[in-house]
């Protein structure tokens, strides 16, 4: 009697063991009806080459101005004093400008003998070439720099560059829409042929700059190398007053090279 009294809970516990596994699905089943893992992975057996080529055009912001002193003398000592004389003169007249002593600096001085004639080992004299670079960080003083230089007595104007103090922030623009530029390149060439861009495969670049102005107009700048389709000037560069120097423009130009899978 005890015996049997047990047996409707056996079998009700029974029942509620077979109907908690019934709700799980044998590995084998799970399986096989998870849904399939997206396919991310980059297919390169096929793939399309695009370049791409933008340039941002800059308004100067600094310029650099290398001014040269020469002289003669009779021997060495006499020829140094002079010219040491004249290029301090030099210098205290653009720092009386406004311009600090860290934005002038010598370039070079170089000493050689000067003979009777061309053929001849005959000393006659000696003379120093003189050579100082100043930076501005005001641009609109150059031509006033130039004046006063000339009239503390420099006799020589070297070189005159315009530059940009924010070529990092240029160059990362003009590279950015070069990549847009090839990627859309990449995606026409692969629609003409009916099919589609994937991923990017690969990517280089090459950069350079050029100088559009006045004074070195169309000239590649080798001592302030720019990085660079967008114009970031605000209008047409503006001339300094009645100054002879006109900014023109920096073209920032960036040129890349990419490689995307086609699918």
């Amino acid at each position: 009697m005890h015996r049997s009294s047990q047996l409707p809970f056996l079998i009700l516990a029974g029942v509620v063991i077979i109907s908690t596994m019934g709700f799980r699905l044998p590995p084998f089943l799970a399986t096989a009806q998870a849904p399939a893992a997206a396919d991310t992975a980059c297919d390169s057996s096929r793939s399309i080459q695009a370049s791409g080529t933008a340039v941002v055009y800059v308004t100067p912001d600094r310029a650099l101005i290398q001014l040269g002193v020469q002289t003669n003398g009779a021997t060495p000592d006499a020829v140094h004093a002079d010219n040491s004389h004249i290029i301090m003169r030099v210098i205290n007249a653009i720092k009386a400008l406004g311009l600090e002593s860290k934005d002038i600096a010598t370039d070079y001085v170089v000493v050689y003998p000067v003979y009777n004639d061309y053929n001849s080992l005959s000393i006659k004299g000696y003379r120093i070439d003189n050579s100082i670079s100043i930076t501005l960080r005001d641009v609109s003083l150059a031509d006033e720099v130039i004046v006063a230089a000339l009239k503390a007595g420099a006799n020589e104007v070297q070189d005159v560059q315009l530059y940009t103090s924010e070529l990092r922030k240029y160059r990362d623009q003009a590279r950015s829409l070069a990549m847009v530029a090839a990627s859309e390149k990449a995606q026409a060439m692969a629609g003409a042929a009916g099919a589609s861009t994937g991923c990017l495969l690969s990517a280089s670049e090459n950069t350079w700059s050029h100088y559009y102005g006045s004074w070195r107009g169309g000239q590649s700048m080798t001592l302030w190398t720019q990085n660079a389709v967008q114009n970031s000037s605000q209008g047409e560069a503006a001339p300094l007053d009645d100054s002879p120097i006109r900014l023109g423009q920096i073209a920032v130009e960036a040129q890349v090279s990419a490689s995307y899978s086609l699918k």
